[in-house]
Parts: structure tokens; C-alpha cells; sequence
């Protein structure tokens, strides 16, 4: 994976970690709503795990937030 790819996966984890926050929901009731153990939240929030799009786009829905608004966040989109 190149410098430029992890910069862009570090920033929209940090932004799926400040959105969950913004929520005002704990990694273990993020979990619950995705119906996953509290350590999948961990995982893709420190990095250790990558989400495919499917999975953003699943987290996204639960948090009720705009998938697309993450993404310009993080600076992936314009």
C-alpha cells in the first residue's frame, strides 16, 4: 500500500471514529447496532482492520450519517 493510500485510510478512520463520537455512541453501541463485537469497531478505528465499501457504507447507515459527507471529511471527495 502506498504512503498516499494509508494517509487517505487514516483519515476517513478518524473520521468514522469523530463522527461515532459526534453520535454520542460508545464503540461497544456502535457495535451492537451492527450487531458485531465492540473489538470489529476497535479494529477498523485503529487501523488493524480495513472495512470494504459495503462495510462504510453499513457503519454509515447505523450512524445515520451521510456516507458522501465522510468522505469529504476526510478529503476524499471534493
Amino acid at each position: 500500500m502506498s504512503t498516499g493510500e494509508t494517509r487517505a485510510y487514516e483519515a476517513l478512520t478518524a473520521v468514522l471514529k469523530r463522527t461515532r463520537k459526534h453520535c454520542g455512541l460508545t464503540q461497544m453501541a456502535l457495535a451492537a447496532r451492527l450487531d458485531k463485537p465492540q473489538s470489529y469497531v476497535s479494529k477498523y478505528e485503529s487501523g488493524e482492520r480495513r472495512l470494504d465499501v459495503i462495510e462504510f457504507l453499513t457503519i454509515a447507515q447505523k450512524m445515520e450519517v451521510d456516507p458522501v459527507a465522510m468522505l469529504r471529511e476526510a478529503g476524499l471527495l471534493e
